[in-house]
């Protein structure tokens, strides 16, 4: 669940990004573009942006453990998070979904 949350947020910004002009970076974290490009978005989504880029920030560093696990401690990524990890991950991308379909 993680890992598909970190999906989601990743590419709800991306959508966001590429609705107000900017080709989004191949890369998986794409809160500081946000940031950087404030004056292109409405200012009831500004008023978000940080919790959104903290967000994406937060996934971002989520994203290979929970794909493969931890591989210094050989545990697997079922064992690694918990169904909080997995609510929450879900409530945030949820949100941000929510956030970038009412911009777009």
């Amino acid at each position: 669940m993680i890992r598909q949350a970190q999906e989601a947020v990743e590419l709800s910004l991306k959508a966001a990004l590429r609705f107000v002009g900017i080709e989004p970076p191949k890369w998986h974290d794409v809160g500081p573009v946000i940031m950087e490009n404030l004056d292109r978005f409405p200012k009831w989504f500004t008023e978000r942006a940080e919790w959104l880029a903290t967000i994406s920030r937060r996934l971002r560093r989520e994203r290979e453990p929970s794909m493969y696990g931890d591989e210094e401690t050989g545990l697997p990524p079922d064992r690694i998070y918990t169904k909080f990890d997995a609510k929450e991950a879900l409530g945030w991308a949820e949100e941000v979904f929510r956030l970038c379909s009412n911009l777009i």
